[in-house]
């Protein structure tokens, strides 16, 4: 389960060894399981928590042991990709201003936002659906991830997300759109699967863009793709939820 290794260590602070340098394409499989076993962590924690603290500090606490969890790995390529993409005039200066590591106003605003967006996000999902999206959402986000290194080209020959490219091919995306299918349904039933088909077209559209813009993907951007579908995920779920009561409440267990 060398793939599950380098998944577990790659996107987590976990302590499971050290990713050693070299291809990484058997991790991309298991993304999504890595994305569930997240998820499981924050639904546990928003049940232990909610037990003592009110809502607004459960939600603060989530998006805080989140960023914990993965190192703010995602978050960092979020805010790097507002900066090169919003703040650069063309492919070139978007692409040296990604692998500038100071923060410029862009960063600044597009972090404040995504969290803000987050937190709200996370306070306003009621139950009894609260459970199934707290733990799915991280998965579908993954597998985005997932799908964007399967369908866009790397826009460097050098860079982390290479190693993610090298050796790849249609098992791995085969494995993740199954297990995040799997964990989408058994956990949502068919509001799962609608907000499955929701992260996929994210990671398709925001890949698009990136290729027209950057030539292709980058690691940045592969972050990025995850925190916008995670609010994706969490925007469609409560939606959901508003306007047909109990359509997330009938998982196919």
């Amino acid at each position: 389960m060398k793939g599950l290794r380098l998944a577990i260590g790659f996107l987590t602070v976990l302590p499971v060894g050290a990713v050693h340098p070299g291809p990484m394409s058997a991790a991309r499989a298991y993304f999504p399981l890595v994305g569930l076993g997240l998820g499981g962590l924050v639904a546990g924690l928003d049940l232990a928590a909610s037990q003592v603290l009110p809502p607004a500090v459960v939600g603060a606490l989530l998006v805080a042991g989140l960023l914990v969890l993965t190192r703010a790995l995602h978050t960092e390529g979020f805010l790097d990709s507002c900066d090169g993409l919003l703040g650069g005039r063309d492919r070139e200066s978007r692409l040296a201003i990604l692998r500038d590591s100071h923060v410029g106003a862009f960063a600044v605003v597009g972090g404040v936002s995504l969290l803000l967006l987050k937190w709200t996000l996370l306070v306003g999902i009621p139950e009894p659906e609260r459970l199934g999206l707290l733990v799915l959402f991280p998965c579908l986000s993954r597998f985005a991830m997932v799908a964007a290194m399967s369908v866009f080209p790397y826009a460097r020959t050098q860079g982390l997300g290479t190693a993610f490219q090298v050796g790849a091919g249609w098992r791995q995306f085969a494995f993740a759109l199954v297990t995040a299918a799997v964990a989408a349904g058994l956990m949502l039933g068919f509001a799962g699967l609608v907000l499955l088909a929701i992260a996929t077209g994210v990671a398709l559209g925001l890949g698009l863009w990136f290729r027209r813009i950057l030539g292709g993907m980058t690691g940045d951007t592969y972050g990025a793709t995850n925190e916008v579908a995670e609010v994706a995920v969490l925007l469609a779920g409560l939606t959901l939820i508003q306007l047909t009561p109990g359509i997330a409440g009938a998982p196919f267990w």
